[in-house]
Formats: C-alpha cells, structure tokens, sequence
C-alpha cells in the first residue's frame, strides 16, 4: 500500500496572478504560524496562507486565505508580508488583509527550495496543486522509494513525504521551527546549507544583499535574539553575529548528534530540541541548555528526557515545549539545573508554539490550539480551531 501524487499545472502568470485573498477556508494540512497584532497568519503547507483574526483569543475568527503555491516560510513586518513562492519570494501589503497587493516577486530567491518544475512537465507552467492517490497492489513488486516516473512522484515509505519538503509598525513573531527571521531592516532566510541576508529598508522593495556558506548541511531553522542569530541544524547549533546587519558573522558553535533542531535563546541559555525520526536520522529525543556566557564556546549545562520534542517558546521564566504525542509540556525554568513540569496537556500530537502576552498558541496534528498562562497555577485552555480530516 502506498500513495502518490499527481502534479496539477498552470502557466506561472496566471499562479502569480492567483496570489491574491480569497474567502476562509479550512485548515487541513497546517505548516508554520506567525503572530503580529490582532492577526495570527498559519501556513497551508505548499498551498498560501490562513489570516485569523485573534482580537478575541477565546473565540479566534478564521477571516481570509491567501493563495501562494509553494508557500512555507512567511515573516511579517508592519503591513508587509514576505513569503516564498516556490524558489522566488514575493511581498504582499497586508494593509488589508482580506485585499492583499502583490507588490514584488524576486526571482530565484532561494535556489535551493523545492522546485515548481520537473516531472516531465512544460517548463512554462508551474506545479499549482497535487492530487494524492492512495493505491494497494497485491503481489510482487520492485520499486525503490522515493521515485518518480511520468510526471508522478511515489513515496512508498511515507504517505505524508511529499506534505512534509521541506498590524504593527515592527516585526510579529515567528515560531521555533521558522527559516525567516526579521531584525530592523533585515529579513534573515536559511536553506539547505546558506544564510541569505535581504535588505528590506525600502520595505515594498526587498533586495538581496549577500549569501553566507553556514559550512553545515541541513538548516532546519533561525531564531533571532537581540544582535544574534541561532541557527538549527541536523548536526549542530551556530550563532551568528548581526553587528553589521548586512554581512553575518560566525560566533560559535556546537555539535552533537545528527538530530531536528529548533533553538530559542535567552540571555544566558539556549534552549535546543533534538528529536529522532527518518527525516533526521537521529536517535536523540532531549533538551539540550547550553550556556551563552563565551559564544565562541557554547558549553552544555544539561539534557532532559522527552519524548518527541519539536517547536518550543520561552517567556520569561517559563519554557514551553512541544513534545509530539506527549503533548504541551510547560516548565518554570528560573533554574536550568532543575526545569520543573508545571503543567503538561497531554491529547495534541503538537508541532510548534508561540508563547507571548501569557496566551500560548499551539500548532497540533488535530487544530490550533489557544492557552491562557497569565496564571501559572491555572494555565488552561482558551480556544482551538479544528483542522479538517
């Protein structure tokens, strides 16, 4: 038994033409999630963006969509939205967000990412959707996984493989496992094995102002604190410089076993997740806390135990984890020798998470979740929005 996908086609005007805001639609396959304002925007994985209105975290409205194929990274600063669009970005005014304007798509902006082309198909037209299959042959059979064949592309190890490629005057929030990140007048985006530095000053105009060899491979995510970027990788955390915005420079590192690594920071710590599974090869499931007192040496303080942790969010002295199917895991980590569980909701295979102005925003497998924490003896929850089956 096994799935497949069959490409859907259009010329690349008309998809460009389609980035636009489109009446709400239910989320179904949810990617990442950033927060600026009133307004929680959560990626449709490879299909655009959900706009929730979250003036009322009780009762979240979910308010447009906003088309972009190929999408999974956003970043939001003010009213403009950045995004990628396959392998180019393309920066909307949000202004309104039920009438977004498209006002620049910058061609090849990430040469890396996964490409609208290939599978046989017209170079002049661009994958806009897919239909899944799912198939069960009786019998004999010999076929390598993953392969592609006539426009078709098969994964017999993973059903989900191909799911799974990976307003305010300032910046909004990005979760833990985000690959943008925004600081001043920068938008900072990782890939494969680079740190793409853009100059977003003139914010309607981005341009690209240099490309750094991170020296590793993998980057699975950026997080920026303060003049530092801590970026994740499967076999190491690095910290780069932003002193001078415009040409990061390497502070330190540390290595460890090949593992997903989303990292927040505070600062004296970061707080690094390792977690097993085929997509990163490793057989880690833990929190790492290095110290940050000598940036050039990160040195391990302690590991903790979990299960199958992901995304993870600090405020102040709380430190929110998502640990797979054990759920949303909250600590009071004053001391990073001790980390204390204050409350653990177990039920969500959760993903990623926001903590900011005591509401925790949870992506899961079954919803968005919404917790209040401005009580730490009676965090609970506020809202969740279902995702379809």
């Amino acid at each position: 038994t096994y799935s497949w996908y069959e490409p859907l086609y259009k010329a690349k005007a008309e998809v460009i033409a389609d980035i636009k805001s489109n009446p709400s639609r239910e989320i179904e396959n949810p990617g990442k999630i950033f927060i600026i304002g009133k307004y929680i925007f959560l990626n449709e994985i490879r299909k655009g963006i959900h706009v929730l209105d979250n003036s009322n975290p009780a009762s979240p409205k979910n308010i447009a969509f906003i088309t972009i194929a190929g999408n999974v990274d956003i970043a939001v600063k003010g009213n403009i939205f950045y995004a990628d669009f396959y392998n180019d970005m393309v920066t909307l005014d949000i202004s309104n967000p039920l009438n977004v304007i498209n006002t620049k798509v910058m061609k090849n902006a990430f040469p890396g990412n996964y490409s609208p082309y290939g599978y046989g198909a017209d170079s002049n037209k661009i994958v806009y959707d897919w239909i899944r299959h799912d198939t069960t042959i009786t019998g004999e059979i010999q076929l390598q996984a993953p392969w592609r064949r006539g426009g078709i592309y098969y994964d017999l190890a993973s059903a989900s493989a191909l799911q799974n490629f990976n307003n305010n005057t300032g910046p909004g929030i990005a979760g833990s496992m985000s690959r943008f990140a925004l600081v001043n007048n920068y938008l900072y985006t990782v890939g494969y094995s680079d740190l793409n530095v853009f100059n977003i000053s003139a914010p309607q105009n981005p341009t690209f102002d240099d490309k750094v060899n991170i020296g590793s491979w993998n980057i699975e995510t950026i997080f920026p604190f303060k003049n530092k970027l801590f970026i994740g990788s499967q076999n190491g955390m690095f910290i780069y410089n932003i002193n001078n915005s415009g040409q990061p420079v390497l502070d330190g590192q540390f290595g460890h076993v090949r593992s997903c690594d989303p990292v927040v920071a505070d600062d004296n710590y970061a707080y690094v997740t390792l977690s097993s599974g085929t997509k990163c090869q490793g057989f880690t499931n833990q929190l790492d806390i290095l110290q940050l007192n000598d940036f050039a040496n990160p040195s391990l303080v302690k590991s903790y135990n979990l299960k199958s942790p992901h995304g993870l969010s600090k405020d102040g002295d709380l430190l929110f984890i998502c640990d797979g199917t054990d759920g949303l895991k909250v600590y009071n980590a004053s001391d990073v020798n001790n980390l204390k569980l204050i409350k653990q909701f177990t039920g969500p295979e959760t993903h990623d998470v926001i903590a900011n102005n005591n509401i925790a925003l949870v992506v899961a497998k079954d919803g968005l979740y919404q917790y209040d924490y401005s009580n730490i003896s009676d965090i609970h929850l506020l809202s969740k929005i279902n995702i379809a089956k």
